[in-house]
């Protein structure tokens, strides 16, 4: 759980950023509350006037008229300035939400689920973003019952003394109140993410759910942690409602001795029949103290949903530099001994590599090598505990964020595609290039076509301009949108992660060749599982517990029996031929050395 100092902060962060609303809803506030203290002293020297029928008791009337509309008015833009001050403060937390979830390392953000994250960004932010309102509205709250309190000494000083006796025991009330309510709020809003992170992965396995036919475990696991929800949100109720019922008793006591200390004091000729009316308002504004609770439960929950909130603003951000890389280098990449440790568990150990600019390295292992890991970390989609990567003698780490972006580009094996972020397809396929970089109809075909996506396109209802969400893609499908997408945003770093384990044969051979033409030479790490992609590689970098064990060429590491059996039982000696980029680059055969562990040479460069 976020600490309370993340919290605050946070808020601290929306009440300035709504301040222009936020003052003008404290004036409105305070200017209301000015008129709600100005009226019923109005109203008593009015009263007095009418029955010694003094002729200047239209006036006052008038007065007493204008002051209450003044009040309606200035109440009816309060509650539109709350609403506004409401929403821009909820945008501005969903922002440094949503802003400290992606622009941390993906391991960071990985233990929230997307139902916790939807959770958070939704419910817990809404009800943080109250905070610069309620903060503003009880500033007015005190104001009211403090003025009223002076009124009533001013009118008599007894009625005073009276309403200040039972004041201990309604803040007594207001802290018990804020004490208890803040313990509830938390394990509710707790519980409330847990059921709707349970919610979103049974709907992303839906399919899996009711082909398992375990839907009714499903329902029981979603549900598990209704029980505390429901037990400490009735807790919460049960708080507001024994502080309602004891204010409600506890006010009009007061009201009422205040009144009947001022009808004695009528009685004596101190106070006249418009004081007593006066001192009977003002009691009933000093008793509004109780209507401070409103706000403070609010601000009690803003402040519990903050620290849900911070927890995602708050994640360690992936610093940037401002280095640029050299212009027209042949995109060279150096792992220099990097590790990967999550939770004390090595993930990549040591690992120094240096591939040659243009070429093509497969990297292969058996589930849980490190290969993923690895190339995570060559894209700098995550930092290494230890070592550095550079691309062009450029540490990843210094350069600019369009810098890195520009010069990478990855696919995946299951590439995700946001209907509300890139409407269309080829709107899907352009984000690929970045904001910076725009693109044309003919380039977006082009790369759908490299990447065997352009004819299925085709065929769908509208082409490149059928809504994604419309789209029925199989796993195939998806995959070559996703090549699509990394081929037009091409950089001098190309990572395929597993991003054709749902091509066929042929279609994954015409995707290498579309690699290999010239127009689209760049340096490929290829994250493999295929024998038949190891063999087209210059190079393979075999993986085994997070350690390079070895780098070669397939022909000869073909000849190690625990090289084959990484692969599945397609596996067979391949004498394909490799990529090449360039007429240098010769095949290699079953008889050529092998090379250095840790030197991958480039296309070209007169192996």
């Amino acid at each position: 759980m976020a600490s309370p100092t993340g919290s605050d902060r946070l808020l601290r962060g929306s009440v300035r950023h709504t301040a222009g609303t936020t003052a003008a809803l404290l004036l409105c506030s305070v200017a209301g509350a000015a008129c709600s203290l100005a009226v019923p002293a109005l109203a008593g020297r009015t009263l007095d006037l009418l029955l010694r029928h003094r002729p200047e008791a239209g006036t006052w009337l008038l007065w007493t008229a204008i002051l209450l509309a003044a009040e309606v008015l200035l109440e009816t833009g309060a509650v539109l300035l709350t609403q506004l001050s409401n929403a821009r403060a909820t945008a501005w937390i969903r922002l440094r939400a949503l802003g400290g979830l992606l622009g941390t390392a993906p391991h960071r953000a990985a233990p929230h689920s997307g139902g916790d994250v939807a959770a958070r960004l939704c419910v817990n932010a809404t009800d943080s973003g109250t905070a610069p309102a309620a903060l503003a509205t009880s500033v007015s709250s005190g104001l009211v019952p403090i003025g009223a309190l002076v009124a009533l000494a001013l009118i008599h000083p007894w009625t005073a003394a009276v309403f200040v006796a039972g004041l201990p025991l309604l803040l007594l009330l207001l802290r018990a109140f804020a004490t208890q309510s803040s313990d509830s709020v938390g394990h509710y809003q707790r519980a409330q993410g847990a059921v709707a992170a349970r919610l979103a992965e049974a709907l992303g396995g839906a399919r899996t759910i009711a082909a398992a036919d375990t839907a009714r475990h499903e329902e029981e696991r979603i549900l598990a942690p209704l029980p505390d929800m429901t037990w400490h949100g009735t807790r919460m109720w049960r708080v507001h409602g024994r502080a309602v019922a004891r204010s409600g008793v506890l006010l009009p006591l007061l009201t009422t001795a205040v009144v009947a200390v001022a009808g004695v004091a009528l009685a004596a000729g101190e106070v006249s029949v418009g004081g007593l009316l006066a001192a009977s308002r003002y009691a009933a504004l000093a008793a509004g103290i109780g209507g401070i609770a409103a706000p403070l439960g609010t601000l009690v929950r803003a402040r519990s949903a903050a620290g849900r909130a911070a927890e995602l603003a708050d994640l360690a951000p992936m610093s940037h530099g401002s280095a640029v890389l050299p212009p027209d280098a042949p995109g060279d990449l150096e792992l220099r001994g990097v590790r990967v440790t999550r939770g004390g568990v090595p993930l990549i150990a040591d690992v120094t590599l240096t591939i040659g600019g243009g070429s093509t390295v497969a990297v292969v292992g058996r589930s849980g090598a490190g290969k993923s890991t690895l190339a995570a970390v060559a894209g700098r989609l995550t930092d290494p505990d230890a070592g550095s990567v550079r691309l062009d003698g450029v540490d990843l780490a210094e350069l600019s964020r369009s810098e890195l972006r520009g010069a990478t580009a990855y696919a995946f094996a299951r590439p995700v595609f946001d209907g509300g972020a890139t409407p269309t397809i080829g709107a899907a396929l352009a984000a690929g290039t970045g904001p910076a970089r725009p693109t044309t109809p003919t380039s977006v075909r082009d790369a759908a076509g490299a990447a065997c996506a352009d004819t299925f396109v085709r065929l769908l209802p509208l082409g490149y301009e059928t809504p994604v969400d419309d789209a029925p893609l199989s796993g195939g499908e998806a995959q070559r949108l996703g090549l699509a997408r990394a081929f037009i945003g091409r950089g001098r770093l190309m990572i395929l992660d597993d991003a054709t384990s749902s091509l066929d044969t042929a279609t994954e051979r015409q995707v290498e060749t579309a690699l290999a033409t010239p127009s689209r030479a760049c340096t490929r790490l290829i994250v493999a599982h295929r024998v038949s992609t190891a063999a087209r590689a210059d190079l393979v970098v075999w993986m085994e517990a997070g350690r390079v064990r070895r780098s070669g060429p397939h022909s000869l590491l073909w000849e190690e029996p625990e090289y084959r059996a990484v692969f599945t039982a397609e596996a067979r000696p391949a004498h394909a031929p490799r990529w090449s980029t360039g007429p240098e680059a010769a095949p290699e055969t079953a008889g050529s050395g092998a090379l250095p562990s840790s030197v991958v040479p480039g296309t070209g460069a007169g192996e």
